[in-house]
């Protein structure tokens, strides 16, 4: 079982899209994959068709293995299955502050279900908590996606701040440019810098701006479903490969 987290400590970045396309890349390439949707809004499992599970609430994700594996959905797509959310999943840093082992208990909670799967995708809400700290300890890698603005930028500096001062892990973080608009060349000279920055960190992919991820909520898919071909549809697939091949798989 290998963990791979899609978070930001910024919304609006595209990190929903990335991980409903990766977890679809990988379980196309014939992983066994489930998609955890851990954000109250649950726009991974909407896009999948699956509603939010009624039984999986409060403390009993971390808790109750039996409930958290009956809580798992099929999608439409071979080997990819869905956990999906629920809005009790806003609450989970209190859930999570009653407990021992606080920072240690979504790991915990994943391995139940880990040897039913290759690969967990992560699509986790956009903030820094006692969730996103667990999130932080039980990935083997952070696909962050950044997009390449001033915000975004300051952002992303938080973040590696975040993980110096905690002493987490800074290799784990594998930042990715999103909702790129190579016309701009704010967005041509913030890549350029972040890049300059931050040597070898950033992955060679990107995902473009483009209308087809918008049209995700309409056909309620992936797009490498509907198109594959497409700019965006091919940038997935290179981010998927770059991934891949950087876990070691």
């Amino acid at each position: 079982m290998t963990i791979i987290a899609c978070y930001s400590n910024k919304g609006g970045v595209g990190k929903t899209a990335a991980s409903v396309n990766l977890a679809h890349a990988w379980a196309q390439s014939g992983a066994r994959t489930l998609l955890c949707d851990l954000d109250p809004q649950g726009a991974s499992s909407f896009y999948f068709r699956i509603k939010p599970s009624k039984k999986l609430t409060e403390a009993r994700f971390f808790e109750d293995v039996e409930r958290f594996t009956k809580a798992i959905r099929g999608s439409d797509f071979d080997n990819l299955d869905i956990l999906p959310a629920n809005m009790s999943f806003r609450d989970f840093d209190v859930f999570l502050s009653r407990m021992s082992n606080s920072r240690s208990r979504l790991k915990k909670a994943l391995k139940g279900v880990g040897s039913d799967y290759d690969m967990i995708v992560l699509d986790c809400p956009p903030n820094i908590s006692t969730l996103s700290e667990n999130v932080f300890r039980a990935a083997k890698r952070i696909a962050v996606p950044v997009v390449p603005t001033t915000l975004s930028e300051r952002t992303f500096e938080q973040m590696v701040a975040f993980f110096r001062d905690e002493g987490l892990n800074k290799r784990k973080l594998m930042p990715f440019f999103s909702m790129v608009e190579a016309r701009k060349s704010l967005h041509r000279d913030t890549m350029e810098r972040m890049r300059a920055a931050y040597p070898g960190v950033f992955l060679d992919s990107a995902i473009p701006y483009s209308t087809d991820v918008e049209r995700m909520g309409l056909h309620r898919a992936p797009v490498a479903s509907f198109a594959p071909e497409r700019p965006a549809g091919v940038a997935f697939r290179a981010l998927w490969a770059e991934l891949d091949v950087r876990l070691g798989r």
